[in-house]
């Protein structure tokens, strides 16, 4: 039998129900700590049973590094909202105009902050978070070879324009943290892209 697609409707509402308890468990692990929340915690702090839990997240890990998941979803549908003409390294600048937001909104930023701190303290969520990564920059890496009219598979460009990008976006992100924020991301976004410009 075949599987329908769901509706754009239902995927709206799933979306949003993966945002609200993903934000529930950052507040949860936030006070009591990622090791000592449990999905039971989870549960009973949604109002939801852990059959329901299991329809958004496969596990715990999943709900922290599924961010890495809206965020590629969210640059694919910048990247694609972009000029056509316009140069590939300036649509990615552009495009992670969506993690600048991200990381720039004021209500949010004690919280991604204190996950970002989650992230890097657990050997487990780290190694998760590069394989996230890894799947965002092949999606990059395929936005580029169809704006480059090429197969990533066997020309080596969209990969490698993809994954400076990619750097480049992770690095501001590191130096925004680890200087507590003294410079604007997006300035420091700037400078790392324009390092890097394509001649």
């Amino acid at each position: 039998m075949q599987q329908r697609t769901p509706s754009p409707v239902r995927e709206r509402a799933r979306r949003a129900m993966r945002a609200e308890l993903a934000m529930l468990a950052q507040d949860l692990f936030a006070e009591k700590g990622y090791e000592q929340t449990t999905i039971e915690d989870l549960v009973a702090a949604a109002g939801i049973s852990k059959r329901t839990f299991f329809r958004y997240f496969t596990s715990k890990e999943d709900l922290v590094l599924g961010k890495h998941d809206v965020w590629a979803e969210r640059l694919i549908d910048a990247l694609n909202a972009r000029p056509g003409e316009e140069p590939l390294w300036e649509s990615f600048r552009r495009s992670f105009d969506v993690v600048v937001g991200f990381f720039n909104d004021q209500a949010q930023v004690t919280r991604t902050l204190a996950m970002e701190k989650i992230i890097q303290g657990n050997p487990a969520l780290s190694a998760g978070e590069i394989e996230r990564i890894a799947r965002v920059q092949e999606q990059l890496a395929d936005f580029a070879g169809r704006r480059l009219k090429c197969d990533p598979a066997t020309d080596p460009r969209p990969a490698a324009i993809a994954g400076a990008a990619l750097a480049c976006l992770i690095t501001a992100k590191n130096i925004w943290i680890a200087t507590d924020r003294a410079e604007p991301f997006a300035d420091l976004l700037d400078q790392a892209m324009a390092a890097l410009t394509p001649a």
